[in-house]
């Protein structure tokens, strides 16, 4: 069991977790972003940066 970063919520298991994958806190809506497996950690998934064509 892990918890929101931001609102500190409970988050539910994972089924089968993979690092970098993206999943959404039910209870605040932010974007969250798993950076390690064992233990779970999760972090707020940083802002996608435009690249303007380059």
């Amino acid at each position: 069991m892990s918890e929101c970063p931001v609102c500190g919520a409970d988050m539910k298991a994972f089924d089968d977790p993979v690092e970098g994958e993206l999943l959404e806190c039910e209870e605040c809506g932010v974007e969250l972003e798993i950076v390690a497996i064992d233990p779970i950690v999760l972090v707020e998934a940083p802002e996608g940066e435009e690249d303007w064509g380059e």
